[in-house]
């Protein structure tokens, strides 16, 4: 309300400064950039960098759209690599296959809350000279090996989408210990404007900035963190507690990685009657449960059909997406709605 009083509601105010001081405290870097939404954040990460047609980029086989639509968006080619059954996220060692003379970065994906095995992805980056994107949109707080995420890659890109662990309604971040990378995030992210030279603008730059208003809401999303990681873990506890069988897989946990909890996921058993689809359909028409599948995986997805796969015998994350079934998360499920969703897929498998 205060962001609305002062009259500053687009790019300009204090708002936009508190929130990426809270956002780089947060990944545990210097410096955060905030713009309008994730996926404008991954496309920013690869401009800056200046990858883009010629270049390859390796990204998971089971991520959200936008992951690859960004890496299109910036000229490169996405090559698809499959994902850890474990974790859910890039394989470190189909990584290494899929590198070629073209690669020039690799986006690994915190997928719903997990993070993704960074030490052996930043020692790949590193020994092959390629640039290293964490896409943290899932997984605010998150941690690997002790480091939060977003501050391990030499870039993190955020999503402050309504769904998500912290929401401005529709926004993003970029953190990175770089300053000079930084700069040039902030330069282009403004039209490719010089503050100091209004109006002169020196390359074809982007509007991809926040408002005040938006970060506004953010930071106070941001003032109770804590609270909000604190309630998902304990949905997600109850979720576990309750769980009727033993043959369904709940979010995997795999250390040194300290996941947080965006969606409750479950893995539903390999045998059963009726497909997830249809599964997924029945309990919203004779229960009233709403929940969602993964992620299609990239592969099968019209604009990639052609893109490079790197799997092993068997797509992961086909299997994954035949089984994974994302439940109700909401901070305001009381038990008995947690007691109502198992009800409801019990029926069915």
């Amino acid at each position: 309300m205060d962001a609305v009083r002062s009259g500053w509601v687009s790019s300009i105010g204090p708002y936009v400064d508190r929130l990426e001081a809270s956002i780089a405290a947060l990944a545990g870097t210097p410096h955060a950039v905030a713009v309008s939404n994730g996926t404008v954040a991954l496309h920013l990460a690869l401009m800056a960098r200046g990858i883009g047609p010629g270049a390859e980029v390796i990204v998971p086989d089971l991520t959200f759209a936008a992951t690859a639509a960004a890496v299109v968006h910036a000229g490169a080619t996405p090559v698809l690599v499959d994902v850890q059954r474990e974790t859910w996220c890039l394989d470190p060692e189909l990584v290494e296959r899929a590198i070629t003379p073209r690669t020039r970065a690799i986006i690994a994906v915190h997928l719903f809350g997990h993070p993704a095995e960074m030490n052996a992805l930043a020692s790949i980056a590193r020994r092959r000279g390629l640039f290293l994107i964490e896409d943290a949109a899932e997984a605010h707080g998150a941690r690997f090996d002790g480091r939060p995420v977003g501050g391990i890659g030499d870039v993190g890109c955020f999503s402050f989408y309504g769904n998500k662990l912290v929401t401005t309604g529709e926004g993003g971040a970029l953190t990175t210990h770089d300053p000079e990378y930084a700069a040039r995030l902030r330069f282009l992210k403004d039209h490719a404007m010089r503050p100091e030279r209004r109006y002169y603008h020196e390359e074809a730059g982007y509007n991809y900035r926040i408002t005040n208003l938006q970060a506004a809401l953010g930071c106070a999303q941001l003032e109770r963190f804590e609270q909000i990681l604190a309630r998902k873990q304990a949905l997600l506890s109850l979720y576990r507690r309750s769980c009727p069988r033993e043959d369904i897989a709940l979010n995997p946990a795999v250390a040194p990685a300290q996941p947080v909890c965006w969606l409750v996921c479950a893995l539903l058993p390999e045998a059963r009657k009726s497909s997830t689809a249809a599964v997924l359909e029945r309990m919203k028409a004779e229960h009233g449960v709403d929940s969602r599948p993964f992620f299609v995986p990239m592969h099968a997805l019209p604009p990639y059909a052609g893109a490079t796969l790197i799997k092993k015998d068997r797509s992961v994350a086909a299997e994954l997406r035949e089984r994974g079934v994302c439940l109700p998360s909401s901070n305001k499920l009381r038990d008995s709605d947690v007691s109502r969703v198992w009800a409801a897929l019990s029926a069915y498998l």
